[in-house]
């Protein structure tokens, strides 16, 4: 295998060929792609595209051990699977659970953002992960890296306001901004056409049959948080465009790291409140 150019590196943002003394990435315009702290950052954190998708993994794997460890007297076993090695209501509610519960009498909006990388149960968070394992990479390839971070933040998002406005109580769970995956991956099938377009369309009618059914026959489900993520997710699709259409621009970059900052930081917030509240 030939080695690069001393002078060529790949851009940190898209990960095309350019020269280290390009002022901006001529594909993306990130400026001052070949920056060392750039590059060193980029490699460090993200090598590869996918990546993203393993470190959502992550965090929603450490709040959910943390949410049974801050309460782990109360822990549920259920006969139901959906509930089994379940945290406890409280441990949830201090760690950013959302609903009319929280908005409406503690007025926490935040936990719009924070009830996504929560879970109720071991089975529910393995479902929504293996899920985000299927669709993430077919979102991040054809809608780049970027435009994955607007649209799976933006729909969870969504998808919780629409059940608070639904008057939902108390709910948590990935599976708001997985329907907004599936949301996007609709949109990308339906307007790119043609074989190809229509067989990934018809494919992911599938899941959203499967969502209406499960959603039908198992109690509990949030069905108005998985609806505003399916339409949260075609019209985030439809604004931002994918790859064959249009590149990713420093729009959707900026775009990105806003949704990405706003959900760290509500997330350590979430964290440290949490800590807070159960030992003192």
């Amino acid at each position: 295998m030939g080695r690069l150019d001393k002078n060529s590196t790949l851009c940190p943002n898209c990960r095309k060929l350019i020269s280290i003394d390009e002022p901006k990435c001529p594909y993306c315009g990130l400026s001052k792609p070949g920056a060392p702290w750039k590059r060193t950052f980029a490699i460090r954190l993200l090598s590869n595209p996918y990546d993203v998708i393993t470190y959502i993994i992550y965090i929603n794997a450490t709040l959910f051990i943390m949410s049974i460890l801050l309460h782990p007297t109360s822990l549920g076993f259920s006969s139901n699977p959906f509930t089994f090695l379940s945290p406890s209501s409280k441990s949830l509610l201090i760690l950013g659970a959302t609903g009319t519960l929280p908005i409406d009498q503690f007025h926490r909006w935040w936990t719009l953002i924070s009830a996504s990388y929560l879970h109720g149960g071991i089975l529910h968070i393995f479902f929504n992960m293996i899920a985000l394992r299927q669709l993430g990479p077919f979102v991040v390839s054809e809608y780049g890296m970027n435009r994955f971070l607007i649209i799976y933040v933006i729909t969870g998002i969504f998808g919780f306001f629409i059940s608070y406005v639904a008057g939902i109580p108390f709910t948590i769970g990935a599976s708001g901004s997985v329907c907004g995956l599936i949301g996007a991956i609709l949109f990308y099938g339906k307007n790119r056409g043609g074989y190809y377009g229509e067989a990934i369309y018809k494919q992911t009618l599938g899941w959203v049959i499967g969502l209406v059914l499960f959603g039908f026959f198992f109690p509990g489900i949030n069905n108005w948080a998985h609806g505003g993520g399916l339409f949260a997710g075609a019209l985030t699709g439809f604004l931002l465009g994918y790859d064959e259409k249009k590149r990713e621009t420093l729009v959707h970059r900026a775009l990105a790291w806003g949704c990405v900052g706003l959900t760290v930081i509500t997330l350590l917030w979430a964290v440290l409140q949490a800590l807070y509240l159960s030992f003192t």
